[in-house]
């Protein structure tokens, strides 16, 4: 559920606030001085905030400016003061809107829904996924190029971290020392072959209990290797 903080000291435009709020789903507290709105806007998680101008104590401006110094949540700025000057302070000090006092409490409501909405959409566009390839206890994060054996990292070379996460991504295929040294290298196998079977020794030396009775990267004799599951 979607929590949402009311910091307003005219107590029947607050209950009204809440009831409307509740009955579209959010869980709603409030707060009717300044002071208090700003410590527990602070200290409690809250995923929106309706902040009235003027109150007791604190000011919605400078509330308004300390939240924004330490969260980035929506915050809806609401007052009975229509002169301009007021909305682009509020909006300059980091309020995402400014509601004019009377409004209809459905218009509220709908904005703090597209206000969450964007809002959301925001911060999932900036959060990426690191790609991971996790296989019986190997761990390999694509993004950063780390990787982990049974929970301790080891240290890989560029070509080695490409051939143990192509073989890994294509478990039980097997590939010819040919295809894996195209595959890696990039280039038609008329060159030295034998760095792909250097590098798959390297590879089992950091991630096979012991390298001569392999577990993960099987030799197929005559063929090439297999990443088994």
């Amino acid at each position: 559920m979607r929590k949402i903080l009311i910091i307003e000291d005219e107590t029947a435009i607050a209950d009204l606030e809440r009831d409307y709020l509740e009955l579209s789903g959010f869980g709603v507290q409030i707060e009717n001085s300044g002071d208090k709105g700003l410590v527990r806007a602070l200290q409690e998680e809250f995923d929106l905030i309706i902040l009235d101008l003027m109150l007791p104590g604190l000011d919605g401006f400078e509330i308004c400016r300390k939240i924004r110094e330490k969260k980035n949540l929506p915050i809806i700025m609401v007052s009975a003061k229509k002169d301009d000057i007021d909305k682009i302070r509020g909006l300059g000090l980091g309020a995402d809107d400014y509601m004019t006092k009377p409004f209809s409490p459905s218009e509220l409501v709908a904005r703090v829904k597209a206000h969450l909405a964007r809002y959301e959409r925001l911060v999932n566009s900036n959060v990426q996924e690191n790609d991971i390839v996790e296989v019986r206890g190997i761990k390999i994060d694509k993004t950063a190029r780390r990787v982990w054996i049974d929970g301790e990292e080891k240290n890989f070379t560029t070509k080695e971290f490409d051939l143990l996460t192509f073989l890994a991504q294509n478990p039980n295929h097997v590939f010819t020392k040919e295809e894996l040294f195209k595959e890696i290298w990039d280039m038609e196998s008329i060159g030295d072959i034998a760095t792909v079977t250097v590098h798959i020794k390297k590879i089992r030396e950091k991630i096979e209990k012991q390298s001569s009775k392999p577990q993960y990267i099987e030799t197929i004799w005559g063929v090439g290797y297999r990443f088994k599951m």
